[in-house]
């Protein structure tokens, strides 16, 4: 990536430099290189699309076409063509991060599904794996109730009403990829010693959105609940919940999640949800955040954070427009 930066700045120095030619003045090239050096080093902090997504082929490609535009310049005086030669490279390059965009996009969706898929298979799972069971849990039960076993009943139904409620939470109502991302996130924060509270009044599944959509939106929200929730238990010593709230008012959608946090600096939280890089986390990229910010107001939906007392807090408002409806006025 650093050598990738390297040559396009340098290809770039050498344009700049053939279209100061024509300027009764020249500026020397180590004031100019340092600057060009300078403005590709600030493109790789902020660009978050990698090119090496794209694939050889195309890479060979495009640079092939940046380098024959050089020799252009051999038999060629001074004038204003350069200009034209120079926005070449840059429609170039242009189309190079419009490829690799669009590559990384289908990159994700490809993993997403995977993940989907993987979390849907889970589930299921479960769900036959419950059933199977459920005669020989009655037969148990019964057997111990013949004996007069009351309390050794009562605490094997407790046991086995509590295993229930727990899938219960994540698919009841809910549409097979959203039950799915609901059980992989409570199955992950119980394993982090993270207590999950799911608090809806209808599934999430009613949302007006598409189901991939859906899933992005709850896959990050809490996925970033109990990182950030694990972190401070370790750091505490106490335990953390993570509640996640759903209904509707008033003709909005509102999902509200809550979890405790680790103090945020607030440069951070200045610039949470609004670009890639902005994390409340460690050694992480940042890009939950902004992929939910994108999500919202995709939809026209609208998003708030508060930050009080350790207390992380999320509310995301989404219209209950149709969805038809909605794609109709992003087109």
């Amino acid at each position: 990536m650093i050598i990738y930066w390297f040559v396009l700045s340098l290809i770039g120095f050498i344009h700049i430099e053939q279209i100061l030619m024509n300027l009764s003045w020249q500026l020397p090239y180590y004031l100019t290189y340092p600057v060009i050096l300078i403005i590709s080093y600030l493109l790789i902090k902020k660009m978050m699309i990698h090119t090496i997504d794209i694939t050889q082929k195309w890479h060979i490609l495009l640079s092939l076409t940046q380098l024959l535009l050089l020799l252009t310049y051999i038999p060629m005086k001074p004038s204003l063509l350069m200009v034209a030669i120079f926005l070449i490279f840059i429609g170039i390059e242009i189309a190079r991060w419009d490829v690799a965009m669009k590559m990384n996009l289908l990159i994700n969706d490809q993993k997403q599904y995977e993940e989907e898929r993987s979390h849907l298979t889970e589930t299921f799972r479960i769900v036959r794996s419950e059933r199977h069971d459920f005669l020989k849990h009655v037969a148990s039960i019964h057997y111990m109730l013949e004996n007069h076993h009351h309390e050794e009943a009562a605490a094997y139904l407790d046991d086995l009403v509590d295993g229930y409620e727990e899938t219960n939470l994540s698919i009841k109502g809910e549409r097979g990829s959203v039950a799915g991302i609901l059980q992989e996130m409570y199955n992950r924060g119980k394993a982090s010693g993270v207590t999950m509270i799911y608090d809806a009044d209808m599934p999430f599944s009613t949302l007006p959105m598409k189901d991939k959509h859906i899933v992005t939106l709850l896959g990050n929200l809490l996925s970033n609940s109990i990182e950030a929730s694990t972190e401070w238990k370790i750091h505490s010593g106490k335990q953390a919940n993570v509640s996640l709230q759903f209904y509707k008012r008033s003709g909005l959608y509102m999902i509200i999640c809550q979890n405790p946090s680790l103090p945020i600096p607030t440069p951070i939280l200045d610039r949470l949800y609004q670009s890639f890089g902005q994390t409340t986390k460690n050694k992480h990229e940042g890009l939950g955040t902004k992929i939910i910010h994108d999500t919202v107001h995709d939809y026209m939906g609208s998003l708030d954070f508060t930050y009080k007392e350790e207390e992380f807090t999320v509310k995301i408002k989404i219209p209950a427009i149709h969805q038809g409806k909605i794609e109709e006025s992003s087109e």
